[in-house]
């Protein structure tokens, strides 16, 4: 019997498709697994985890890779709540249709 993942599809997928993009971006700077583990601080069997898209691995040591490869800035833009459209359409549609105001609050204008 086959083991059942743990991760949804696209988040396996992702997670495969992040650990090729930064295995080419080791390679590209002519970094071997053993130079970028140590640099990192984690072994070379995290890294080569990471890097076959092992979903288990933690998010720091994913982090701390992308930071010595000089690709952390990208994971800013993630889950930016100003980039969020759906969620900013979800949020208007619980804003209160109309704003009363109190009497206290009122304005007067008797001089």
């Amino acid at each position: 019997m086959r083991k059942r993942s743990a991760f949804p599809f696209e988040v396996s997928e992702s997670a495969v498709k992040l650990g090729e993009n930064l295995r080419v971006a080791r390679v590209r700077r002519s970094m071997t697994q053993d130079d970028l583990a140590l640099r990192c601080n984690i072994t070379r069997k995290t890294l080569s985890e990471i890097e076959k898209g092992q979903p288990g691995v933690t998010y720091g040591n994913v982090l701390t890779v992308l930071w010595t490869l000089g690709l952390l800035e990208g994971v800013k833009k993630v889950a930016d709540p100003d980039a969020d459209e759906h969620g900013r359409i979800l949020d208007a549609a619980r804003q209160p249709k109309r704003i009363r105001n109190s009497s206290a609050s009122a304005i007067d204008n008797d001089f």
